[in-house]
């Protein structure tokens, strides 16, 4: 059987690379595969590179379809002889982070690791989310799963222990505003109103690093110990405060799943391959579950789970600032003791990746499987749901094809000023925040819908036809917030352009819910008698309208910050945005005094500031 790669290679260029790979040597490396324009779109390691890379030029009966494709666009390939198998390992997975071959396994983009970071140093410590280990002399804990997981966290610790979570810095802002609700409802001591000192923050701040340690039960006994010496001295009001202390460091100790004490700094490996493939890797330290990280393979691979994690797994340690001692895998990977001496030089001591074949360890790796499988399916599940939403959608409007990208438009104001427009995008049926654009309308007085409309579809389309790379993806259709006159605006816009496609209106019923859509030419189409497309369309006007309305109050907050502010002597547009990054709001600077301002702009200009907010206060002293 011809090979497929042959179909698309010339005889000269086969007869090259056929040389090329009698030319290699018997010697670990690593081979690096190029198409016709010299991007490197595969990266291999090999124990003998010859005979690794000869076996992608002979019979491709045995080749995955993966391979043959890749094989079919290989125009030239490179190769780096390495000293060893681990070398080799090393070098595959810094060209695969370097270059993001097309044909291999990759982490998804951006993937990060958070932690969490608290200076003892500060006279009032606070918990805050850092994305690298810095020799800055505080302390790090982590790295966590991802940004929502390390503010899950953090979140976790302020509700047990009532710390602030706002933006105040203390002792700075102390005394300088009333406390925050939270105060109010309980959740926190406000040590902006004095009502905390910074011997009492500091102690609750030592007591949530206990907890961070994994030392749960150290801090309850301590708490525990307090409530009743409390109860004893008949401080009950305390001893409430305690108890309610008590039960949320039990909550949140109980959050974590604890097994065997020797089940320490041990990560478990799962995978599940179905319509969906997934990998999840369970963070267990000091005997508890602290942590998950699931990764789906969203290319189309079809090698075996072996080959999948011994990939994965590749990048995913490589560079990590913590490691474990021990790694359970489901199955055994060709690169195993490769790996193990490679993190055990990262780690500067042994990390062991085992393949347990019974008992608890074994379980282990069955729950990771699971929670690999769960993903999985959820996000088939949420898929299969926006596809059925959008197949709704294109019989409903008698579209030909699927309308894979939708784009929608609403125009913001408030009685005629910072009149603003809103482009989101959904793809696939699910918003594509990526896509988001918001448009600041310059060219209409006053309030002007139609007007505002028209402009931003010209200059939305304008900017495709000029070859914007923010503006470079046509849609497959336009939604537009309001009737069929705005539905005509925005077509007739477009077509002006010599861009055409369909254009539809979002029309509200009485309670401003989407009820219906309408055609340019007065057609309409009812959405609300099938609750399917009545939810999704309601829900792309929804977003639509949130973020037009944000980046409207965000340029109303602009102008009234930039008013006050314009209105004194020497306070330009850089010292308007100093005193503002410093304080926050014109308001703490109204409250500030004149050696604070000072902090921010020169003594000459802080006098003026100050004077400018305390004219009345002038007047009465000067005044008699």
């Amino acid at each position: 059987m011809a090979d497929m790669w042959r179909v698309k290679v010339d005889e000269q260029t086969l007869k090259r690379i056929k040389e090329k790979v009698l030319s290699l040597p018997y010697k670990p490396g690593v081979y690096i595969m190029l198409d016709k324009s010299g991007e490197v779109i595969y990266v291999g390691k090999a124990k003998q590179l010859k005979n690794r890379v000869s076996q992608y030029f002979q019979d491709s009966q045995n080749h995955t379809k993966k391979t043959k494709n890749m094989v079919s666009n290989v125009n030239d390939f490179n190769y780096i002889v390495a000293d060893s198998e681990f070398e080799a390992l090393v070098l595959e997975c810094s060209l695969i982070k370097r270059h993001q071959p097309k044909y291999n396994i990759l982490l998804k983009d951006g993937k990060g690791y958070p932690f969490i970071r608290i200076d003892l140093k500060q006279p009032f410590p606070k918990f805050e989310m850092d994305s690298k280990l810095k020799n800055d002399g505080a302390r790090y804990f982590g790295p966590y799963g991802g940004r929502y997981t390390t503010k899950q966290v953090i979140d976790a610790l302020g509700e047990v222990f009532h710390l602030p979570d706002c933006d105040r810095k203390f002792p700075r802002d102390i005394g300088k505003e009333r406390p925050c609700l939270n105060f109010h409802m309980g959740r926190c001591y406000a040590p902006c109103a004095g009502k905390l000192s910074e011997e009492e923050h500091r102690d609750l701040v030592l007591r949530a690093v206990k907890l961070l340690e994994g030392k749960f039960e150290e801090v309850s006994k301590e708490t525990y110990a307090e409530m009743e010496k409390a109860a004893e001295e008949l401080r009950f009001e305390k001893a409430a405060a305690l108890r309610d202390r008590y039960n949320a460091i039990i909550q949140l100790g109980k959050r974590q799943k604890v097994v065997s004490g020797t089940m320490a700094d041990t990560d478990i490996v799962g995978a599940f391959f179905g319509a969906k493939r997934a990998i999840a890797v369970l963070h267990y330290i000091d005997g508890a579950l602290l942590d998950k990280d699931v990764e789906l393979i969203e290319q189309s691979v079809e090698e075996d789970v072996s080959s999948v994690l011994d990939a994965y797994l590749t990048q995913y340690y490589v560079g990590r600032p913590a490691l474990p001692r021990q790694i359970l895998l489901p199955c055994d990977i060709d690169n195993r003791e490769s790996l193990e001496e490679m993190l055990s030089r990262a780690a500067e001591r042994k990390v062991s990746i085992v393949v347990p074949k019974r008992g608890e360890k074994l379980e282990l790796v069955k729950l990771a499987e699971k929670n690999a499988r769960e993903e999985a399916e959820r996000v088939t599940t949420r898929q299969d749901r926006n596809e059925r939403n959008l197949i709704l959608f294109q019989k409903a409007l008698g579209m030909e094809k699927l309308p894979q990208r939708i784009e929608a438009y609403d125009i913001s104001n408030l009685s005629g000023s910072d009149i603003v427009a809103s482009m989101t995008v959904f793809k696939g049926g699910a918003p594509y925040r990526k896509g988001y654009r918001r448009f600041k309308i310059e060219g209409t007085d006053g309030q002007d819908d139609y007007g505002s409309m028209r402009e931003v579809i010209t200059r939305r389309f304008k900017r495709y036809l000029d070859g914007d790379e923010k503006f470079s993806e046509m849609p497959d259709i336009l939604l537009i917030d309001g009737g069929d006159i705005h539905a005509k605006i925005a077509l007739n816009a477009a077509k002006v352009l010599g861009i055409d496609l369909p254009v539809f209106g979002m029309v509200k019923d009485g309670r401003h819910r989407t009820r219906a859509l309408q055609a340019p030419d007065g057609r309409e189409i009812a959405i609300s008698t099938n609750p399917q497309l009545f939810a999704f369309v309601g829900r792309i006007q929804e977003e639509t309208h949130r973020f037009a309305i944000e980046y409207n109050r965000q340029l109303r907050k602009k102008r009234v910050y930039g008013s006050e502010l314009d209105k004194i002597e020497g306070v330009g547009k850089a010292r308007r945005a100093a005193l503002i990054k410093h304080f926050g709001s014109v308001k703490r600077i109204r409250e500030a005094g004149e050696d604070e301002i000072a902090a921010a702009v020169p003594k000459g200009v802080a006098a003026k500031v100050y004077a400018y907010f305390h004219q009345d206060s002038t007047e009465e002293n000067t005044g008699g």
